[in-house]
């Protein structure tokens, strides 16, 4: 060992010198130095416990991405709802699926909704509870508990599929389907069958 080499190759002659030993002996052996040359070597701070596993030289280990952080507000940009209605099923669908865990709930009532609007920088609902009879009217919402309301099968599709996008799925079709659930039909006014009948 000669003062021309450099840092790495003394740290590799003394790692060669101390290989054949024990680890017991290489921890007396490097304190005993340590303490000769009054040099203080600091420990490496433990990584948290929750920390993912770094991979080392050959790949052995796996990151793990964090989850998909979302609220409330950037759930409901993402969505663009256009109206209240659609408002109400992006809010049930957020937190029937998107929200934290700790937050998820499968129904939804007027007081969520109004918090929701407030939460998403929204304008305020003039009654909320209108708000989620009329989602549920259009065939977005089913009425659990009273007062309370859950996301079905055609909000699900709605928030999923159909939104954000310039040509989501008018309401109309969605009032179509919610009467074809409850089996009522569509009924003419007396003017349009009149003007029907006189069409040759």
């Amino acid at each position: 060992m000669s003062p021309e080499d450099n840092d790495f190759d003394v740290a590799k002659k003394v790692a060669d010198l101390l290989k054949p030993v024990g680890k017991e002996r290489q921890q007396k052996i490097l304190r005993w130095v340590c303490e000769n040359f009054e040099v203080a070597i600091a420990a490496a701070p433990a990584p948290p416990l929750n920390q993912p596993a770094t991979p080392g030289p050959q790949g052995a280990g796996q990151i793990t991405p964090p989850p998909r952080a979302t609220n409330i507000e950037s759930f409901v940009d993402s969505k663009n709802p256009k109206s209240d209605n659609q408002f109400a099923a992006v809010v049930a669908y957020y937190y029937a699926f998107e929200a934290p865990p700790d937050e998820r709930r499968d129904m939804i009532t007027a007081e969520l909704l109004r918090d929701a609007a407030r939460l998403a920088q929204r304008k305020r609902l003039g009654t909320p509870s209108m708000t989620l009879a009329h989602a549920k009217s259009r065939g977005y919402l089913d009425a659990a508990d009273r007062g309370q309301y859950r996301i079905n099968s055609v909000g699900e599709n709605l928030v999923a599929m159909a939104l954000p996008s310039s040509r989501a799925v008018p309401e109309s079709t969605h009032k179509t389907a919610a009467r074809r659930r409850s089996g009522k039909k569509k009924t003419t006014s007396p003017k349009r069958a009149a003007a029907k009948k006189k069409r040759p």
